[in-house]
């Protein structure tokens, strides 16, 4: 090993978030509706195991050589029954990276030439399709709340290699909780973090 070696291990790697995470893919889909540019969300199937009847964007996990574009693409069209010339994307969101070993890539797209109300969506993973107005979001900030993740040590925890020991000071996580209501739908969670950081895109625009 020299510093040669050292260095061109570095000069054309790109970084990447370290350790072992899940990484998911989810289409913000826009469409029209009576000339109005709205959002399209799903509510999740009552007979999921993970999180049924929470109301999500079109999305799932990255399957392997594919990438996290292409996944938001095959997931929207797997839930929705739709062709992937209907799909066109717009370009990349800001990515979560979760305290739950997960990385979210949303992506910003529109589903055209489609009526909404003739999409014959997965009912294996999806109980019912709405939209809502981007103006709505624009015009409703969310209501915001935290959660606070503390650390839950295991017993066989090694102690005696850190410094204090048992009374060693362990960080603290702010996890903040977004929701926005609308009509009889409340969008909260995953979903309403990434509204937010839509609008505060445009709204910088």
């Amino acid at each position: 090993m020299n510093l040669n070696m050292i260095q061109s291990k570095f000069q054309s790697r790109n970084s990447s978030p370290e350790g072992e995470y899940e990484r998911f893919s989810v289409l913000v889909p826009i469409v029209k509706v009576k000339d109005q540019l709205e959002l399209l969300f799903e509510v999740r199937s009552k007979s999921l195991k993970v999180q049924p009847r929470e109301i999500c964007f079109p999305g799932g996990k990255l399957e392997k050589n594919e990438s996290i574009k292409q996944c938001a693409i095959r997931e929207t069209c797997e839930e929705l029954n739709i062709s992937p010339e209907k799909i066109q994307i717009f370009g990349p969101l800001d990515f979560l990276v979760l305290p739950y070993n997960l990385i979210l890539y949303p992506f910003l797209g529109t589903i055209s030439n489609i009526n909404i109300h003739n999409i014959s969506f997965n009912k294996d993973e999806v109980s019912e399709i709405f939209t809502v107005p981007i103006d709505f979001f624009i015009k409703n900030k969310p209501q915001e709340h935290h959660i606070y993740l503390n650390a839950n040590i295991p017993e066989d925890f090694p102690y005696h290699l850190i410094p204090s020991g048992k009374n060693y000071s362990w960080k603290t996580g702010k996890y903040p909780v977004l929701f926005y209501k609308y009509k009889n739908y409340v969008i909260w969670g995953i979903t309403a973090r990434i509204i937010k950081n839509l609008i505060s895109i445009i709204k910088d625009q």
